[in-house]
This record gives structure tokens, sequence and C-alpha cells, in this order.
């Protein structure tokens, strides 16, 4: 599978530690930043991350910052991205199956490494069940967004 991962400072080192974990599980990585610890701005990342599942060279992403809620909040707001904020391993592979959740989101001071690498796996293993209460579910979340005006990719400077 094609993951891309992307954090802010806050998120920066345990970005670090899941791409090479992912990587290890045999998924190809993108990275789209940041590069360090120096401080920059959550949306920005959010914005870079979706437009690699969006333009289809991602099949999801794992986005990362401080608390995690920064960056749910603007990656939710493009179409086509379903982000969730997981803290637990449930809702990381739930999101998936019953949603079809596309970003896992995780706060890098909320949350070990050992638990973000277990919701990473649950995440990544998990898929779309297409039950018709969950394809129902989720075309009306569609709908909501086609009716509303979100940000696209490319729209947030």
């Amino acid at each position: 599978m094609r993951i891309v991962v992307g954090a802010d400072h806050a998120g920066f080192e345990l970005k670090q530690q899941l791409a090479e974990y992912i990587r290890s599980l045999g998924h190809f990585i993108t990275d789209v930043g940041t590069d360090s610890t120096a401080a920059v701005d959550y949306p920005d990342f959010a914005v870079k991350l979706a437009r690699e599942i969006i333009e289809r060279r991602s099949e999801r992403g794992v986005l990362i910052c401080g608390s995690g809620v920064g960056a749910s909040v603007a990656a939710n707001k493009i179409r086509g991205i379903r982000a969730g904020l997981c803290h637990d391993s449930y809702s990381a592979h739930q999101g998936v199956e019953h949603d079809d959740m596309n970003v896992l989101v995780l706060g890098s001071r909320v949350i070990g490494v050992e638990l973000a690498k277990e919701l990473v796996r649950n995440f990544i293993g998990a898929s779309f069940t297409h039950e018709e209460r969950h394809q129902r579910r989720l075309n009306k979340v569609l709908a909501i967004e086609a009716a509303n005006t979100a940000a696209s990719v490319g729209e947030a400077k």
C-alpha cells in the first residue's frame, strides 16, 4: 500500500519513527514533511498530505501534530478526506471499516511510539466493509460534503 505521512514540528519525531515502521511492514512511504522540529503550521502539512491522496499518489495517510486535534480539523476541511483522530486500537480500524477513513491522525504528545505503531497497523490492515448500512452512511457524508463549500486542495495557502 502507498502511505503518505506528514507532521508539524510537534509530530516530526513520531513521523520519522512511524515512516520507518510502515516501511518495515512492506509499504511504500511518501513523506511530505516537516523535516525538522523547527516550528511550522500544521494546516500546511494537512494540505500536502491530502493532495497525495486526492491525486491518488497515496491510498491512505498518517498525519501527526501535538494533540492531533488541529491536524484533524484542517484535514477534514479538504474535499475527499475523511480523517479520524484515533488514540485507541478499535477506532483506528473501525474508522476504516465503517466510515472509509483515509487519514489516521495522531497526537504525538498524547500517545507513545508503541501505541502509535499499533494504531497504524490496525489502520493499514483494515478495509471498508461496503455493508449496506455503512455504505448508506458514507453516502450521506459524501452528500454533505458535496452540498457544502469545503476547501479544495490548493486553495489553502
